[in-house]
């Protein structure tokens, strides 16, 4: 049994730092908590957008809208969480705990300001950015998402703080305590959901309020098993007697901005691609709305091994194990294939059973059905090598040439290709799905180039 704290849950185990000590059962102990935290975080979004399709298609089209720009403006939170986590988890690899703990603390310090910022953005400028990002879109649609949109902004600096704590715990090497609160979240979230939808009967702001009020609670409660765990490689203490280190924030910024960079020219493409939905109509928009959520589940174990590959290769890096990283990366992308082909082949055999579940006219489903198929076979090809090899990189402070390639990949084959085959070769919203998998073998093949050629060896996060 691990020790426990007066919270009974279980404090910071110490995370093996060389790549011997990362045997099978220590991986197992990672990883499952991560895959477990990944379905419970798809699961959120997709309580909301299923309780959501009750009320009617303009509301699904409306959080999914608002959706896409949450993930565009919340981004650069993420990115700098994941600089925060490869300082603190090469850190940890190297022992040196007091070093972590500042990391952790300049950290949590960052993304609270950019969050604000963020958060003012978002509220006063919400119908703006709606009619920047996707042009004329229907009155009631836009109405929904104005609200959802003003609601959930509301909740970024809370998701900013969660983020950041969850991330602190990964680098350490404890999964278990971020996935328990996970769980808490979708508890909390599914219950708001049928409580503000199905009782009190205000639609999309319920949605957006039941996330919002999850969020809080999730961030309060990580930030205080943080500050009362006294024990582990990684110990926080004077958070609230708020000093910022510059070189530690540049160390972690070294990370963060080109991965927030390389996020932030992802999702603006993708909104860019979305845009192309809005013109062919509420069905275009709901299916491929449906399909993004299924396809979102067959995402889960990918996300948490490429999340997991930023704690090991973050500790083999910073004990001076480049051997160790390569070996452990490899076991980490060949379970990633594996998964991804058994899901992929699931959706695909029942995908009509699936897209039954949302209420969809018979145009939408169609739709969605089209585009799963496309999604599960480029899914199964090349995704791996496109979405959690990268963090393989980025752990090993290679974050620049992820974003190089990402952006061209982005804006030279998904954006290009997207308007070429929906509008010049006339196929449609297929075209937007077609370009996708396009997307993920050019960035898949330049990536695993990268990593075999030891290039990353080069690269340095922290000083001697």
């Amino acid at each position: 049994m691990s020790p426990r704290d007066h919270t009974g849950v279980s404090q910071i185990r110490p995370a093996p730092a060389m790549t011997g000590q990362w045997t099978n059962r220590a991986l197992f102990r990672l990883l499952w908590p991560l895959v477990i935290e990944q379905i419970l975080a798809v699961t959120m979004g997709a309580a909301d957008t299923m309780m959501v399709s009750f009320v009617g298609e303009f509301a699904v089209s409306g959080v999914n809208i608002i959706d896409n720009i949450n993930n565009l403006l919340i981004i650069a939170l993420t990115a700098l969480c994941t600089g925060g986590a490869v300082v603190t988890s090469q850190y940890v690899g190297r022992r040196d705990s007091k070093n972590a703990g500042t990391a952790s603390k300049q950290l949590i310090y960052v993304v609270t300001l950019v969050s604000v910022f963020i958060l003012a953005a978002a509220v006063f400028l919400r119908r703006g950015i709606i009619s920047l990002i996707y042009g004329r879109v229907e009155a009631e649609v836009m109405d929904a998402a104005a609200i959802y949109f003003l609601i959930t902004a509301v909740s970024y600096p809370f998701l900013a703080v969660y983020n950041a704590d969850a991330a602190i715990f990964r680098a350490s090497g404890n999964s278990r305590v971020p996935m328990l609160i996970a769980l808490m979240v979708n508890v909390m979230n599914i219950g708001g959901n049928a409580f503000f939808i199905f009782i009190l009967h205000i639609g999309v702001a319920g949605a957006a309020l039941s996330t919002l009020l999850s969020r809080i609670a999730a961030a309060l409660i990580l930030t205080v098993l943080l500050v009362v765990n006294k024990r582990g490689p990684l110990v926080i203490t004077g958070l609230f007697r708020i000093r910022l280190n510059r070189p530690m924030i540049r160390n972690i910024l070294n990370v963060g901005i080109p991965s927030g960079l390389e996020s932030s020219m992802f999702q603006i493409g993708r909104l860019l691609t979305q845009r192309i939905f809005t013109g062919f109509g509420t069905a275009a928009i709901a299916g491929n709305a449906i399909a993004s959520v299924i396809n979102s589940f067959s995402f889960m174990p990918g996300m948490a091994y490429g999340m997991a590959l930023l704690t090991i290769v973050g500790q083999c890096v910073g004990a001076g194990d480049y051997e160790g990283a390569k070996k452990q990366t490899a076991k980490i992308i060949k379970l990633t294939y594996v998964n991804l082909a058994g899901i992929g082949a699931f959706i695909y055999i029942f995908m009509e059973w699936l897209i039954s579940l949302f209420s969809l006219s018979p145009e939408a489903h169609g739709l969605a059905v089209s585009f799963l198929r496309i999604h599960c076979i480029s899914m199964a090809v090349a995704w791996p090598l496109s979405f959690a090899l990268p963090n393989a990189l980025r752990a090993a402070g290679d974050a620049r040439y992820v974003m190089i390639v990402a952006s061209l990949s982005m804006w030279i084959v998904r954006v290009s290709a997207a308007y070429i085959l929906t509008y010049f070769l006339d196929m449609g919203p297929l075209g937007v799905w077609l370009a996708m998998g396009g997307d993920f073998i050019f960035r898949g093949a330049f990536y695993l180039r990268r990593w075999l050629g030891g290039k990353w060896r080069e690269q340095r996060v922290i000083g001697d």
